[in-house]
């Protein structure tokens, strides 16, 4: 099933929701303002991510925590303050892409039906 990580009110966020609903594919959404992420979903998104592209480096949350001043661990900063995300983060298996990419969801719809 594909995961969609992201919030309510993030406009790509809900792109990638009416995407993949418009093509009849169920998603299983984690509201990111509710739900944190685990370590084990940031490393599976890290295979198909680079860490330093996960984080969002203009947003609000990024500057708000002076992360741009001081040298810390991506992983570690995502778990603790998973806003900090650049989002949607859009995951099927051990795929992932961040971001509006309607490219890359295109091959997820594909690989979900089976062709």
């Amino acid at each position: 099933m594909i995961q969609i990580f992201g919030t309510k009110k993030c406009r790509n966020t809900q792109k990638a929701q009416r995407f993949f609903k418009e093509r009849n594919l169920k998603v299983h959404f984690v509201d990111l303002n509710e739900k944190g992420i685990s370590m084990g979903e940031i490393r599976n998104i890290s295979r198909s991510v680079p860490l330093d592209d996960l984080i969002d480096k203009d947003g609000h949350e990024y500057e708000k925590r002076n992360l741009k001043y001081i040298s810390h661990n991506i992983e570690e900063k995502i778990m603790e303050f998973p806003l900090v995300l650049k989002t949607p983060v859009v995951r099927l298996g051990g795929k992932a892409c961040v971001g509006f990419n309607p490219e890359i969801w295109k091959e997820f719809v594909s690989l979900e039906k089976g062709g």
